[in-house]
């Protein structure tokens, strides 16, 4: 299916609902260290429910190790400065999909080590900033889904 890598996460309920999303799609879960809390967290518990030990997650020390364990699959960076809509890419299974740490996004050098078709954002109204790490994440995995007609699920 796909990959889902949350770069240094920092707020649990945003990593806890990204965990049921990716429980319920199937979608692999990377957690790149530092980590803004323990994921033994009574709060990541609560938003991920019961659904952790449904989804494969896996803790990195670095982007680096996270991408070595991975594999060689096109690799897509969500951010606000994109220069492609989510919605202009046609994905394919195995497609990794980068999210930056709540309160600052991802570093400008690993969005400039990607090609630009491949920093994607997700439309926003004028004068808004950004919307919720877990909303971007389940916005942009179900289009990628949808496009592969839900492979795998009912």
């Amino acid at each position: 299916m796909f990959h889902l890598i949350l770069y240094e996460p920092e707020i649990p309920p945003n990593t806890g609902n990204i965990i049921r999303l990716c429980a319920n799609t199937g979608v692999g879960l990377h957690l790149v260290r530092p980590l803004g809390f323990e994921l033994s967290d009574r709060e990541l518990r609560r938003a991920g429910l019961d659904y952790h030990e449904y989804a494969d997650v896996q803790v990195h020390d670095d982007l680096s190790d996270c991408l070595d364990v991975i594999g060689s699959h096109r690799l897509f960076a969500l951010t606000t400065r994109g220069a492609t809509r989510f919605t202009d890419v046609e994905y394919a299974a195995g497609d990794v999909f980068l999210l930056g740490p709540e309160t600052r996004g991802l570093p400008a050098d690993v969005i400039a080590a990607l090609p630009a078709r491949q920093v994607l954002r997700i439309p926003l109204r004028p004068g808004n900033r950004s919307l919720n790490l877990s909303n971007a994440a389940a916005v942009v995995v179900y289009e990628a889904w949808r496009q592969l007609h839900f492979a795998g699920g009912s």
